[in-house]
């Protein structure tokens, strides 16, 4: 059991003292944060900086750039201005570049002068950062260490309002123990930590679990280490509301509580929602929201998504109305500056339900500007634009990309180059106070966040064709046409944005199938996959000619990883043609080419560490104290990105990656079980019971996930090297 925790805590004094500080003590705080990011970003040329600070414009974020005396100097409002000014000088004046996936931070030996001074602007109040389901997807297993790169990443691309979840089950665990709920009571409530965020949307309960204490007391410390880091810089970081999930348990314990059971989708269990309607509603959430903040201290912004993909019992404007002020009513009681931050991912994924007057009515509830909305996929479908600019509350533009962490290129580059400043400029965008990210995961198309990044300190759409050569030159330190030409071609094919939701997967992924439509698996292209050619040959003829930086390198990899995966799809059809003509001699020869495709991807992904198993596998363990908590973690990590739940799971394959030891460890043993029974059934003329061979694969793939297995966690070979043999085997074959 854990100790309940003092009131008069020393972390929350020490962030009350800051809040209360005068501007010029607070401003030296963050001249002094600025001064740490610049020194953990550029620790050899952080003497060459100097860091000023300046008042806000307009109440909103801005930052200087100047040459003095031999120095840079950069001046800011906060950190997150500072670290942008710093940002804005490395890429415009240094030429360098700092992404997920590949950094450029070779300076020059004489810092390049700054011959005007720049004064920048941002239209945007806030600058939003993350989603729910990043925190699995992509951040389940993540260290300090990772985390301080994270935020800095944020600050010095201008993100001033980040997503902060971290240790949100320490806090209901001391709530409900408050309560009087014993450990066994909540051991069939808290999930397993790499199905967090569909736990704190309500959407299951338990999965992965039971949830070791061990995990909860050190993600609290981990919590009020990034809380602290992201205040420090200037940050306004969104912490969670009660929404109205509560424990199975809690039937038992508040029998005359109203609750609903709610099922999110077949394969998981019922999770309960207490009625905004009943007293304990407003208590509990009282009692969180000041829990909370005597652990983690509050910025009054407030994370609450009630119908996450969960239908309302009612779509009766009054009601929906009634509700939301409830909702919202709560926050008050415990901060009554509360601002509520809604994702409006609901108006999108269930647009039947929530019509204008549903929408209107549980908008409107909240007084004046107490309701900020997140647009959460305005480059797929802006909702704003069929909801009156949400009826005049504040709300955010941000852009979506990727969903589940699947491994593809693909993006919006036209609409993304345009369309926050269009919406910006629109007068019909009503309270457009800010942009944001919200891909479900990261660490992916690095060039689609530069660009929407971008926007942060412009009113202006962006012109690509001035944009992609600063960033090829940024991105891989050479005026190189040839690889501007190559960007040309992915804009044009990989980065369209036409005809798909979202990046297409390979059939390699899939679980083995005659056809290409498995549930999850969306193998069609949004372009020619022989248009995409002469980018591969412009990087390959590049890497010739001696370019060979980080991101390089990534991108290569990645190119040649999407040309190896698009052709997967046409090879699928010879050997499925060839089983269907009862011809062996070619069902083998092609069944054979497709194995040797998957051994080969595997080859070229294991020479970068982004493309990964074993990094993912071994920072889940790490987390353990004992082994029943490491297998558990790494259970965990297996299963999101296989089977996303049991043998049974809808979702299968949602979360699927093209990574080494994937590939050839769970990818490859299915199709050669699969490629084993049309072998059997070409010799003896008998039909393949293929329902058998899919509760036979859905038990091997659970075993798979059940399984412990150590995976390299170094990269092997040479990402250049391999990439050119790779094009050598395949660039005819691909024709």
């Amino acid at each position: 059991m854990l100790k309940r925790e003092r009131i008069a805590r020393p972390y929350s004094f020490m962030l009350l003292m800051i809040m209360l500080l005068p501007f010029t003590i607070a401003a030296q705080l963050n001249t002094q944060a600025s001064k740490a990011l610049i020194q953990r970003i550029l620790p050899k040329n952080a003497t060459h900086f100097i860091v000023e600070s300046i008042a806000a414009e307009n109440d909103k974020d801005i930052f200087e750039v100047e040459s003095r005396s031999g120095k840079i100097v950069l001046r800011g409002n906060n950190g997150t201005s500072v670290a942008s000014a710093l940002y804005h000088y490395l890429t415009e004046y240094a030429h360098c570049q700092i992404t997920w996936n590949g950094t450029n931070l070779n300076l020059p030996a004489s810092l390049p002068v700054v011959k005007e001074k720049v004064h920048k602007a941002t239209p945007y109040t806030y600058r939003y950062y993350l989603n729910y389901c990043t925190f699995n997807y992509s951040m389940s297993w993540w260290d300090w260490d990772r985390w301080q790169k994270e935020i800095d990443w944020m600050a010095l691309h201008g993100i001033n309002m980040p997503l902060a979840i971290t240790g949100e089950e320490y806090t209901w665990y001391v709530v409900y123990k408050e309560m009087g709920f014993s450990d066994e009571e909540l051991k069939d409530f808290f999930s397993g930590p790499a199905y967090f965020g569909w736990f704190w949307m309500g959407n299951l309960d338990a999965w992965g679990g039971p949830l070791p204490l061990s995990w909860m007391k050190s993600h609290k410390v981990l919590q009020e280490k990034i809380l602290q880091r992201e205040r420090e810089l200037g940050m306004k970081p969104v912490l969670p509301a009660f929404t109205g999930h509560v424990p199975p348990a809690f039937k038992k314990k508040y029998p005359n509580a109203k609750l609903k059971a709610t099922n999110w989708t077949n394969g998981f269990a019922d999770t309960y929602i207490l009625d905004s309607e009943d007293p304990l509603f407003a208590e509990i959430g009282k009692k969180f929201l000041q829990k909370q903040t005597q652990l983690f201290g509050t910025d009054h912004l407030y994370s609450a998504d009630t119908f996450n993909e969960n239908e309302p019992p009612s779509d009766d404007p009054t009601f929906l109305s009634a509700l939301s002020a409830r909702i919202y009513e709560g926050m008050k009681q415990a901060d009554t500056a509360a601002t509520w931050v809604m994702q409006g991912w609901l108006f999108y994924s269930d647009r039947k339900f929530w019509k204008a007057p549903q929408i209107e009515a549980l908008l409107k509830a909240v007084p004046g500007d107490k309701m900020l909305l997140l647009d959460l996929a305005a480059e797929i479908e802006p909702v704003w634009k069929r909801t009156n600019a949400f009826y005049d509350k504040p709300w955010i533009w941000n852009m979506l990309h990727n969903f589940g962490g699947n491994v593809n290129l693909f993006g919006r580059m036209d609409g993304i180059a345009t369309g926050p400043a269009d919406a910006l400029n629109d007068k019909t965008s009503g309270k457009m106070w800010g942009i944001g990210l919200t891909m479900e995961a990261i660490e992916q198309n690095p060039v689609m966040y530069e660009l929407m990044t971008q926007h942060t300190w412009q009113t202006e759409p962006i012109a690509l064709d001035a944009w992609i050569p600063k960033y090829v030159l940024n991105r891989y330190a050479a005026n190189s046409t040839d690889l501007v030409n190559a960007w040309q071609v992915l804009r044009q094919t990989v980065y369209n944005g036409k005809e798909i939701r979202d990046g297409a997967e390979s059939i390699v992924t899939g679980r083995p199938t005659f056809d290409s439509t498995t549930i999850w698996t969306r193998t069609k292209l949004n372009y020619d996959r022989r248009a995409l050619l002469p980018a591969w040959d412009l990087f390959i003829q590049s890497a010739g000619k001696g370019i060979n930086t980080d991101g390089f390198q990534y991108d290569l990899v990645d190119i040649t990883r999407q040309v190896l995966a698009n052709y997967a799809g046409p090879l699928q059809k010879k050997w499925v043609a060839a089983y269907k003509e009862k011809d062996t001699a070619a069902f083998n020869k092609y069944s054979k080419a497709f194995i040797q495709l998957i051994s080969d991807m595997d080859v070229l992904l294991a020479t970068r560490k982004d493309f990964m198993l074993g990094p993912w596998l071994s920072t889940a363990r790490s987390h353990g104290t004992t082994p029943a908590e490491k297998a558990l973690y790494e259970q965990n990590a297996r299963d999101l990105i296989t089977l996303w739940g049991d043998a049974n799971s809808p979702l299968h394959e949602y979360s699927n990656r093209q990574w080494s030891g994937l590939l050839n460890d769970f990818y490859k043993p299915r199709w050669q079980q699969f490629f084993a029974m049309l072998q059997q059934s070409l010799r003896t003329g008998a039909e393949p019971d293929l329902k058998q061979f899919e509760a036979t694969i859905k038990d091997w793939e659970w075993k798979w996930v059940k399984m412990q297995k150590a995976f390299p966690v170094e990269p092997v070979g040479n990402s250049v090297a391999v990439s050119l043999q790779m094009y050598k085997k395949y660039r005819k074959e691909v024709e």
